[in-house]
């Protein structure tokens, strides 16, 4: 299977977000949720199609994963 290396700028353009640094910067400020809110495919401000692929990115262990989890740290207080 081929890897592809993606960065945070790639993963925000897949889920149909901003990608400049300051769009992505807002976002995560926006955005922050507790340690113990939900799981991040779950949280409420994703569309279904943005939840289908964070949940998918894990669950296969995708090439994306490792920046989902990223991401996911990165919403965390």
């Amino acid at each position: 299977m081929e890897m592809h290396q993606h960065g945070m700028v790639e993963l925000f353009q897949q889920l149909g977000l901003g990608s400049s640094e300051q769009e992505i910067n807002t976002f995560i400020r926006e955005h922050r949720q507790r340690r113990d809110a939900v799981l991040l495919h779950e949280a409420s401000f994703w569309t279904e199609a943005q939840a289908a692929f964070l949940k998918q990115a894990i669950d296969e262990d995708a090439d994306w994963a490792e920046l989902v989890d990223q991401l996911d740290v990165m919403l965390r207080d």
